[in-house]
């Protein structure tokens, strides 16, 4: 387990998007008593460990918080664990679409002395568009298309279904997932060049296609302490496929296997005009 050397930068762009998502109305469960004027404003504690690279398979932890805040007596939303952070532009009883972002670590020598002679990978924020729909009252599909910046320069998707069923004071949600990446993405992550391969002299050279990385789920459960307090816990699962999979990176020091889990402490506030 890994505490990647991008994780203060990680820390201060996470909470500088969540902040920008002032509108999205993407809370926890909460469900805090809300004033007939004002806003409702949610201050989040995260704590999350996953990959520390696409394909890796140590682990590296993060922590941030994040904020955000709707007007009282609008609708809640409800956010799976692995959204990303979202603004939304329209928003009625089914459909939302608006913009999302998400962040993205490094891959550094430092943090691995087998992935000499591989080029550094840095940090890279990825923002997009979503969209969204509830085709039953328990049923969410979500689509998100970013674009990286800075450590990357592809696209990427993700695509979602959640169920999402309430028990009393729990609320679960689960669902499949699936992820794409254009060429410019698997190239970057999981792509070796011959000058790459000579230099590091334990895997060959490897120029993957764009298409489908990765399957899996995300499962996640949430309590609601009171009408204030809230804590969700999650895990993601994500099985890589096609050329991601067979990359001489993930067979040599990774795998196709990519967990993590997380933990959010959430509190809900009232204010007046």
């Amino acid at each position: 387990m890994r505490f990647p050397k991008s994780l203060a930068l990680a820390t201060l762009l996470l909470t500088g998007t969540a902040a920008v998502s002032a509108h999205a109305a993407d809370l926890t469960f909460a469900s805090p008593e809300v004033l007939p004027s004002g806003w409702i404003v949610t201050v989040k504690g995260n704590l999350r460990a996953g990959p520390s690279y696409p394909g890796s398979d140590d682990l590296s932890f993060i922590g941030y918080p994040s904020l955000s805040f709707r007007r009282a007596g609008t609708v809640e939303r409800f956010s799976a664990p692995d959204d990303g952070l979202s603004f939304s532009f329209l928003d009625d009883s089914a459909f939302r679409f608006g913009a999302v972002g998400r962040f993205q670590g490094g891959r550094y020598y430092e943090d691995n002395e087998e992935l000499f002679g591989l080029k550094k990978i840095d940090w890279a924020v990825e923002p997009g568009v979503f969209v969204e729909y509830w085709i039953t009252d328990f049923l969410r599909a979500r689509a998100e298309l970013r674009h990286g910046i800075n450590g990357h320069h592809g696209f990427v998707a993700d695509l979602g279904l959640d169920v999402v069923q309430s028990f009393g004071a729990f609320t679960l949600s689960a669902g499949p997932r699936l992820s794409l990446g254009d060429g410019d993405f698997t190239r970057t992550y999981f792509g070796v060049t011959p000058e790459e391969a000579a230099l590091n002299g334990q895997v060959t050279a490897y120029d993957p296609s764009g298409g489908i990385t990765s399957v899996g789920a995300t499962l996640g459960a949430t309590y609601t302490w009171s009408p204030q307090w809230s804590t969700t816990a999650f895990v993601t699962y994500k099985h890589l496929v096609g050329d991601a999979a067979d990359s001489p990176i993930v067979k040599e020091f990774g795998s196709e296997n990519q967990v993590g889990v997380g933990l959010t402490l959430s509190y809900s506030f009232s204010t007046g005009r």
